[in-house]
């Protein structure tokens, strides 16, 4: 994680300004607006001690944006409630409804954001120091480096403690000791949450033989280039010679994800585009990506982005 200050250069340098006694959010943090130029909406942050952070992203970008940046030294969990755009190298679709973590090493981080629709993002920045001082120190004899934790949890739709704890860090207007005993704690236990979390997933864990790999790989493989059709896991089972059991089990611990949560997330991205580059009704669109029925679709769609078809279209073809 960067310092207070190189991270606000990082903002300046990328049309944020400060704005003094901002009452939209916890005043013990610190908030930037995002030039009208540019786009809509603020970013905020509160630090702890160079232990970790806390930052909420509530902005959007008037035109397709491109970040390229130099990320310091950190891990993070945070929760997307509305995203649309790509990162790279390596690619990954970005997925409204879901929780997620990083594990930065100063590697450059390349992502396109798509315009006008709103990137709403709450997260906590562990530094280096949390766990290699502060946790080290307070627990010596059952620490252990959660490097592993971050890493093997990567992202899910099905994390509610965690989402109910990081809505709780947004809706929270606390100042002075008790903001800083509320962060720390609510810190801590998104730490216990994720290390909780591993230790259950550690401990049903099987190494994928690289036959079982290769076969995962043809079932995704084939959903990319069939995501559209109905998908029967009879089918998928007979491709990965696999019983449905086995299959489902072994295509979630090698994709992190579900079949259908998969399959879901190829036809949203498509939906994506056919909805800006095309003038397909919602009702096509729905049809073409998969959907008999479009009020399903609207439904997963929205679930998925944070917006209906139509407010996404909306925004991301409006003219500014």
């Amino acid at each position: 994680m960067s310092s207070i200050k190189s991270r606000e250069a990082m903002l300046f340098e990328r049309s944020f300004t400060k704005v003094e006694n901002c009452n939209k959010y916890n005043t013990a943090g610190t908030c930037y607006k995002l030039d009208s130029n540019i786009g809509d909406g603020y970013y905020w942050i509160y630090s702890s001690n160079n232990l970790f952070s806390i930052v909420i992203h509530d902005f959007c970008f008037h035109k397709d944006y491109y970040l390229e940046n130099t990320l310091g030294q950190y891990f993070s969990i945070s929760y997307y409630s509305s995203i649309s755009g790509e990162e790279f190298n390596p690619y990954y679709r970005l997925t409204a409804g879901c929780v997620r973590s990083q594990w930065c090493n100063g590697q450059t981080y390349q992502a396109m954001f798509h315009k006008n629709v709103p990137i709403r993002l709450i997260g906590i920045e562990f530094t280096p120091s949390y766990c290699e001082e502060y946790l080290s120190s307070k627990y010596p004899t059952q620490y252990v480096n959660p490097e592993s934790a971050f890493i093997n949890f990567k992202e899910t739709t099905n994390f509610p403690e965690m989402v109910l704890l990081l809505n709780q860090i947004k809706n929270y207007k606390g100042t002075g000791l008790p903001a800083q005993l509320f962060y720390e704690g609510k810190a801590a236990e998104a730490m216990s949450l994720i290390l909780e979390r591993n230790n259950i997933k550690s401990s049903l864990h099987k190494t994928l033989s690289q036959d079982d790999i290769k076969r995962i790989q043809m079932v995704g493989e084939y959903i990319g280039d069939h995501y559209n059709f109905n998908l029967s896991l009879d089918t998928l089972s007979k491709i990965a010679c696999m019983g449905s059991t086995k299959l489902k089990k072994t295509f979630k611990e090698y994709y992190k994800v579900t079949i259908t949560d998969y399959i879901q997330n190829k036809r949203m991205g498509q939906a994506e585009h056919l909805l800006t580059m095309t003038d397909f009704t919602i009702k096509e669109i729905s049809l073409i990506v998969g959907y008999t029925s479009t009020s399903r679709f609207i439904e997963l769609f929205k679930r998925n982005t944070g917006l209906t078809p139509l407010e996404y279209r909306n925004l991301t073809t409006a003219k500014k």
